[in-house]
């Protein structure tokens, strides 16, 4: 192409040298993910490398560093010593620049990923907790300048640290720019979004949407004035779908990669993908063009900054997640990173619940991803906790899944007898029945409610994620056994928004660490972080084997390594369980000299069997 030779004209030898290599290994992809998604591909190819060379030729040289050092070890992100921690930048430490000089405490608690929540500046409030973006180009005003993101990447790389940000596919805010100009008249950007002049294709499209927002959204369209027609609207009125299959939306969102690329960002949460092909007579989520999409865009930063990560925020069923790590024809070209929350779900689900049958079966129905990409396992997120059990597993072990999902809103939200958690209701669905659970791991693990057995709840929720593979996220206050924010209603735009419970402000000692609800909790999630990253079998390309219960309420996950088999036990109940020896020596243990890896020491075992304490976890080697 003259325009890409042109770009590069003033660069070394080497860098074009390097730069049409690229071309020649992933035009195929690009192509092969362009075809699915517009009539000519070949055109918006040529638009996609044009913009990828211009982003190659101002790429910082310290960042073609990284894109070798990656290039020389693409499992750097799968390692054990990839630990993950995500905040809100202001309620971790105030701006971007007090984030970076809060590295230290990170540092010190092993975390190699740090991924922090929307700080592209969004539209007005009510915004969706920034979820809502008006500017790509720019940060909050009160965290700082994309100059101050910029140094941020730099302190967190220079100690081996990496930034995370998001970015939001589906949907852009009403204020952002293109939005203004659709509603000035310009059609080029009203083709930006899904308009339509009367209610007879937003009806149509209705008759098998789901509503994300029942109570505070219901509806997917939102008549606006200005255009004179109902706008998309899947989340909230004031966040508009963007249209994918304009090429114009593509090319834009790939400038806004590349641009985010070379000021140091090195992992993009791609939110609600799920949604950004819409597709008449579906739910719209999780068509194939998504894939298409993902592949097409993670292809042109293959080409100009091959140091990116994509990760995948899709909330899905179980059988519509693995696509999102590639399967079939995208099988390892799509995202690097998905979020795991089914085990999250099953985790809480096994702790109310005192039992792992379900889980175990649940989590044996996910297929094995592709050995180049890694599961992002949690206990908690910024979110609401949905309970995602699917009424087929549910079947599968002789339980109600409707009835099971009502039994954990109960439990979380404290109204079951005996319940020790001290969660809230967030987004209750009258017509299905649903309750979403809001609330600090630590709060809905028993912990305010002085239960004794709250700690070694909470760690072993954590154990149980950290065990598991792929990169364990901490998510900011858990590590320190936070409760739930008694003030979490007082900022404004808050009181609306119950999630904000789990969202609180850190408070920093004067020996520039954070104060701990739970000293016994900051402890044992740090011995944890600890253990894992000396544990080889916990690379992300081993899958994890999840085994049939022995115990009823002892999970067993199994991680088969050229250095050995590790087995995770975890026990869900109150009171002592126990695994069978017969099982260790199955796996190749030797019981005589099986070491628990979280202690060092050899596990407790008496009548023929490793005897766990309540909540008690190990990882015998």
């Amino acid at each position: 192409m003259p325009a890409v030779d042109a770009v590069l004209a003033d660069l070394p030898a080497h860098r074009r040298e390097l730069f049409a290599a690229r071309v020649e290994r992933w035009l195929p992809d690009l192509l092969a993910g362009l075809t699915l998604l517009h009539p000519d591909p070949a055109a918006v190819a040529d638009r996609l490398l044009l913009a990828a060379a211009r982003a190659f030729a101002a790429r910082p040289d310290e960042l073609h560093a990284l894109d070798l050092r990656r290039s020389l070890a693409p499992d750097w992100f799968q390692r054990p010593d990839v630990v993950g921690y995500a905040a809100y930048a202001d309620r971790f430490a105030g701006d971007l620049a007090a984030v970076a000089a809060k590295v230290p405490y990170l540092e010190s608690l092993g975390v190699r990923y740090l991924h922090l929540m929307p700080l592209l500046t969004p539209g007005p409030p009510p915004n969706d907790g920034g979820y809502a973006v008006a500017d790509h180009g720019s940060v909050r005003a009160d965290l700082g300048t994309m100059d101050d993101l910029e140094a941020l990447t730099r302190e967190l790389r220079g100690r081996g640290m990496s930034l995370c940000l998001d970015l939001v596919l589906n949907h852009v805010a009403d204020t952002h720019a293109w939005a203004l100009a659709a509603k000035a008249g310009d059609p080029d950007k009203r083709a930006y979004f899904h308009v339509f002049p009367d209610r007879t294709q937003p009806d149509a499209y209705e008759a098998t949407l789901p509503e994300v927002f029942p109570d505070l959204a219901p509806g997917n369209f939102t008549w606006d004035d200005d255009l004179a027609g109902w706008v998309w609207t899947t989340f909230n009125s004031y966040q508009w779908d963007v249209d994918f299959a304009n090429p114009d939306v593509l090319c834009e969102y790939a400038q806004v990669v590349l641009d985010l690329a070379n000021r140091g960002v090195e992992v993009l949460r791609l939110d609600a993908i799920a949604f950004t092909w819409k597709r008449l007579g579906t739910n719209c989520q999780n068509q194939p063009e998504v894939h298409a999409l993902t592949q097409a865009l993670r292809t042109v930063a293959r080409i100009a900054c091959p140091a990116l990560l994509f990760k995948a925020e899709a909330i899905v069923g179980p059988r519509d997640l693995m696509p999102y790590l590639g399967t079939g024809e995208h099988w390892g070209k799509v995202s690097d990173l998905a979020y795991h929350n089914g085990l999250m779900v099953q985790v809480w689900s096994m702790l109310a619940s005192r039992d792992a049958v379900l889980a175990s079966h649940a989590l044996q129905q996910l297929a094995v991803p592709p050995p180049t990409t890694a599961w992002i396992t949690y206990v908690r997120c910024h979110d609401d906790i949905g309970w995602a059990i699917d009424d087929g597993d549910a079947a599968a072990v002789g339980i109600s899944g409707y009835e099971h999902r009502r039994f954990l809103s109960d439990w979380y939200s404290g109204d079951f007898w005996q319940s020790w958690a001290q969660g809230l209701v967030f987004g209750e669905n009258e017509a299905t029945g649903d309750r979403r659970i809001s609330g600090t791991a630590a709060s809905l693990a028993g912990l305010g409610s002085w239960d004794p057995q709250a700690v070694a709840r909470v760690l072993l929720a954590h154990a149980v994620v950290m065990g598991f593979g792929g990169i364990p996220v901490l998510w900011s206050g858990d590590e320190l056994g936070l409760q739930n924010d008694p003030r979490w209603a007082d900022e404004p735009g808050h009181a609306d928004d119950n999630r904000w419970v789990h969202r609180p402000r850190l408070t920093w000692g004067p020996d520039d660490r954070p104060v701990p609800d739970s000293p016994a909790i900051a402890e044992g999630i740090a011995a944890l972080v600890r253990a894992r990253t000396s544990l080889p079998q916990l690379h992300a390309s081993v899958p994890a084997t999840v085994l049939d219960p022995r115990d009823p309420a002892v999970l067993l996950v199994a991680r088969h390594h050229p250095l050995g088999t590790v087995l995770g036990a975890y026990n869900v109940a109150p009171g002592p369980r126990h695994v069978p020896l017969d099982l260790l020596r199955e796996l190749g243990l030797d019981p005589a000299t099986v070491v628990d890896h979280l202690t060092g020491a050899g596990p407790r075992i008496a009548d023929g069997a490793v005897q766990l304490a309540p909540y008690q976890a190990v990882w015998l080697r």
